[in-house]
C-alpha cells in the first residue's frame, strides 16, 4: 500500500476529485496532455450529438447551435487511436477506443464534458454517452477518454514531441556544429543527457520486453504505430506555441493556465535568443553565408524530420528571425514543453482510475450494463497499476542534479554583451516565476508545473 506521504497535494485533490466533470475539463488544459483540446464550429459527421441530448448540461437559455456559433463547444478527438493494434498482457487481451469527447464552457461551472462516443464509427453498439445517463456508465465513458488521455500524452505528447523532436536537434549539432561555434554553445546546455535517457527509453520502456509492454495496453506493436500516425501528422507550426494556440481555436478558453504560462515564457525564451542571434550575426546576409549553419539545418530537416511533407521547416535558413524562432523552438521543446507534459505524471497518474495505462475488458456498449463488477474488470489490475505508480513517480519526479532553466552550469559565453543577455534573461524568469506565484495563491489546485525553477534546463528523464 502506497503511503499517503508519497503523494503530492495534486494526487490527494485528484483522489478526491477525479469524479467530478469539472475537474475532468480542468485536465484537458492543464493536465499531463494539454495540447489535444481544440474549439469545435461544427460538429463531425461521424458524431451525431442533437441538441436535444446536451440540453440538459446547459443554462436554460442557450442550445447547443448558439454555443457552437459562440466558440464555447470544445473537441477532443483521439482519431489517431482507432486501429492501433493491442497488447496481450499474460495471455490476456488488452483494449483500447477511439473517444471523441465534447465539452462544453459553462458559465458558472466552467469547461465540463458533455457527451462521449467511444469509437470513431457511430453504430448500434456505439452509443453516446451523456452525463445524465447511469453514474457508472458515464464515469466508465470518462475514465475510457482518460485511458486514450494515457496513451498519447506518454507516447506522443511527451515522447515524440519533446524527446525525439530535440534528438533530431541533438544529433545534428553534434554533427555539424564545432564547439566554439555560437549556436552549438547556446543549444548545448539544452541537449545535456537528451541523447542518454532517448536510448535508456528505447530499452527500458518500449523495448519488446519493456515496461509498455508489461502494463500499457498500447505495448509493443500499437505504440510503434501510433507513434509512425503522429509523426506523419508532425508540423513546426504546431511546436510554435503563438501559432498553436489560434490553430486550435483555444486562445480565449478560460483557465488556461498551460497556454498562459508557456506564452510568457516561450517570448521570454525568444527575446534571449534574438538577442544572442543578433549578437553573432549583424545581417541576414551573415545568417546565409554561414556554411555550418546551413550544413546544421539540412541535417535537422533532410535526415531528422525526413519524409515529411507537411511539416513545414525549409531546408536552408535566410534570415535571423528564422534562425531565432527555430532556435526558440528547441529551447521551448526541451524546456518548457517536456516540463509541462512530464512533471505532472505522478500527480494524474498515481490514483490509477483516473488515468488508466490499459483497461482489461472492451469499451461499453450497454449503459444500462455498466456495473462496479465491469468497472473493476475494466481497470488495471493490482499488479499494472503499481507498475503505473512507480513508473510515472520516477518519471515525473525532480531530477537530484536537474540544473533549472536560465542557469547555467558551464560558462559556454565569455563575451560581456553575451552575459548581459543571459542575465536579462534570467531576470525576466524570476519575474515569470513571480507572476505564476502570485496567480496561484489561494487557488485549491495550484498548476505549477511551468515555474520556470521547476522546469529543467534539457531533458534529462
Amino acid at each position: 500500500r502506497c503511503h499517503l506521504t508519497y503523494l503530492s497535494q495534486d494526487t490527494l485533490y485528484c483522489m478526491e476529485h477525479w469524479k467530478e466533470d469539472g475537474f475532468f475539463g480542468y485536465q484537458c488544459m492543464n493536465g499531463s496532455n494539454p495540447r489535444m483540446i481544440q474549439r469545435c464550429k461544427k460538429l463531425p459527421e461521424n458524431f451525431p450529438v442533437v441538441p436535444d441530448m446536451v440540453q440538459s448540461s446547459m443554462t436554460p437559455r442557450t442550445n447547443l447551435d448558439k454555443e457552437l456559433k459562440a466558440g464555447n463547444i470544445y473537441l477532443l478527438d483521439y482519431a489517431i487511436m482507432d486501429g492501433v493494434p493491442t497488447n496481450t498482457i499474460r495471455g490476456k487481451p488488452q483494449y483500447i477506443a477511439a473517444p471523441l469527447c465534447l465539452l462544453y464552457q459553462h458559465p458558472d461551472d466552467g469547461l465540463i464534458p458533455i457527451a462521449i462516443q467511444l469509437e470513431q464509427t457511430r453504430g448500434l453498439d456505439t452509443p453516446i454517452f451523456l452525463p445524465k445517463d447511469p453514474p457508472l456508465a458515464w464515469l466508465l465513458a470518462k475514465m475510457w477518454v482518460r485511458h486514450s488521455e494515457f496513451q498519447v500524452f506518454q507516447l506522443l505528447s511527451h515522447l515524440l514531441r519533446t524527446h525525439l523532436v530535440i534528438e533530431v536537434f541533438c544529433v545534428a549539432t553534434l554533427r555539424q556544429l564545432p564547439a566554439v561555434h555560437p549556436i552549438y554553445k547556446l543549444l548545448a546546455p539544452h541537449l545535456r543527457y537528451t541523447l542518454e535517457i532517448n536510448c535508456r527509453g528505447r530499452t527500458q520502456l518500449l523495448s519488446p520486453n519493456g515496461i509498455f509492454k508489461r502494463v500499457v495496453s498500447t505495448g509493443g506493436e500499437g505504440l510503434v504505430v501510433l507513434a509512425q500516425r503522429e509523426y506523419k501528422v508532425l508540423t513546426y507550426r504546431s511546436l510554435q506555441p503563438p501559432i498553436d494556440f489560434p490553430d486550435r481555436g483555444v486562445s480565449q478558453l478560460p483557465n488556461y493556465f498551460y497556454r498562459e504560462h508557456s506564452l510568457l515564457l516561450w517570448e521570454a525564451i525568444l527575446s534571449f535568443v534574438t538577442g544572442m542571434v543578433g549578437l553573432y550575426y549583424q545581417s541576414d546576409h551573415d545568417v546565409q553565408e554561414d556554411l555550418e549553419l546551413q550544413a546544421w539545418i539540412r541535417d535537422i530537416s533532410q535526415e531528422g524530420f525526413t519524409e515529411l511533407p507537411n511539416f513545414g521547416l525549409p531546408s536552408k535558413l535566410g534570415t535571423r528571425e528564422e534562425l531565432s524562432t527555430l532556435l526558440s523552438v528547441a529551447i521551448f521543446s526541451s524546456t518548457a514543453q517536456h516540463a509541462a507534459t512530464n512533471n505532472g505524471q505522478f500527480d494524474w497518474c498515481a490514483w490509477v482510475p483516473n488515468t488508466p495505462c490499459t483497461m482489461r475488458q472492451p469499451a461499453p456498449t450497454d449503459k444500462d450494463a455498466v456495473t462496479m463488477e465491469l468497472i473493476m474488470a475494466t481497470l488495471p489490475d493490482v499488479s499494472q497499476s503499481c507498475v503505473q505508480m512507480a513508473i510515472t513517480w520516477h518519471l515525473g519526479r525532480a531530477q537530484p542534479d536537474a540544473i533549472p532553466l536560465g542557469q547555467y552550469a558551464e560558462e559556454h559565453f565569455t563575451e560581456g554583451r553575451a552575459q548581459e543577455l543571459i542575465d536579462r534573461f534570467t531576470a525576466e524568469l524570476k519575474e515569470i516565476e513571480k507572476h505564476i506565484a502570485s496567480q496561484n495563491e489561494g487557488l485549491e489546485l495550484q498548476y505549477l508545473f511551468l515555474l520556470p525553477s521547476r522546469i529543467e534546463n534539457s531533458i534529462t528523464i
